[in-house]
């Protein structure tokens, strides 16, 4: 297959930092996309996979999942899209298409694996997919999101994981108005988890361990602050709350916040703590309560929530860094030295 060769930038080893690399993107096919990559998100899951942190990776790797950009070329069988227009790329650029889950617009679960967008195997050109680090990027228009020019750019970015991540459960266990609704943790997951239940019209409790982060928790739309470490606080708020969303990545106290919920309420983790968390059953069985997990969304629900967040005005807040800022903006993720998510400006690779 035709290929062509571009800069990216990523790792060669799990202890090397990144730096500038050539790849190769394939030549565009009938039903792809070719997208100038003019923003990137980073993530958390970025800075583990180049680190190894959750084995397998395959080097090199160019990370980023969270892709903006300007369609420069289309397939001869494209009918969504057209050279000139905004596209997006999230969390994966294909997948079986054939199981139940795929077929039901719930590829994030496709029963063969889907395919992620850096670190997965490549059946184009073989070796692994090579992700939004870098100048272009082309995907089968299928999994091809349309970005509203309504919104700054480099804003929308996260919103392709992150917005996507927080945006699939509040959706799948219909958070809207009349309920109350709990949001723990206030970084990368949380801030958005935040400004979309309050867009769905829900009442929104923030729980944090830091008295610092009252202020920053209200201006992004919360209408109650918890301090977490306080048993007088979280007392307040017993059996009160309908769903909980559960950001945070770190081993924390899941009974405490079960124990807030409602009868056949849910408490939903889109965090990924390493280590396990235990849970007592009395916290599940006094309530009916569950104790949920879930990972980004399909493409359809992807475009919904990017839809959405147009429609009421909704981008992650972000500081914008070059290539070259990104080893010390992963040492700063390392520190939550961040509000809230760092977006790459690709102008700056060269």
């Amino acid at each position: 297959m035709e290929t062509k060769d571009i800069k990216a930038f990523g790792s060669e080893a799990a202890e090397a930092p990144l730096k500038t690399l050539d790849i190769k993107r394939r030549a565009v096919q009938a039903h792809d996309v070719e997208i100038e990559i003019l923003y990137c998100g980073i993530c958390h899951s970025d800075l583990h996979s180049a680190r190894n942190e959750w084995h397998g990776t395959m080097y090199p790797i160019v990370p980023g999942h969270e892709i903006v950009g300007r369609v420069t070329k289309v397939g001869d069988h494209v009918k969504n899209f057209k050279v000139g227009q905004l596209a997006g790329v999230g969390c994966m650029v294909d997948s079986c298409r054939e199981c139940d889950y795929c077929k039901n617009d719930l590829e994030q679960y496709c029963d063969e694996g889907n395919i992620l967008t850096f670190n997965s195997p490549d059946k184009h050109l073989g070796g692994h997919t090579f992700g939004g680090y870098s100048q272009s990027i082309v995907v089968d228009e299928n999994y091809v999101l349309h970005i509203s020019d309504k919104l700054d750019l480099a804003g929308v970015a996260p919103l392709l994981c992150a917005g996507i991540t927080t945006y699939s459960p509040l959706k799948h266990w219909k958070v809207g108005p009349g309920q109350k609704v709990g949001i723990v943790g206030i970084g990368g997951l949380g801030h958005m988890g935040i400004k979309l239940a309050k867009a769905m019209g829900a009442h929104v409790v923030v729980f944090t361990t830091s008295v610092s982060k009252f202020e920053a928790a209200k201006e992004l739309g919360a209408d109650e602050v918890v301090l977490s470490t306080d048993p007088e606080q979280m007392a307040k708020h017993a059996k009160s709350l309908n769903f909980i969303l559960d950001c945070v990545s770190a081993e924390h106290n899941i009974d405490s916040y079960l124990n807030l919920l409602k009868v056949d309420g849910t408490l939903t983790l889109v965090g990924a703590p390493m280590e396990p968390l235990p849970v007592t059953s009395f916290s599940l069985l006094l309530g009916r309560r569950s104790f949920a997990g879930s990972a980004i969304g399909g493409i359809a629900e992807t475009q919904e929530m990017l839809d959405f967040c147009a429609e009421h005005n909704i981008t992650a807040d972000i500081e914008i860094i070059g290539v070259n800022e990104v080893n010390d903006a992963y040492e700063r993720l390392l520190k939550g030295d961040i509000k809230y998510r760092f977006v790459i400006d690709m102008a700056s690779l060269k």
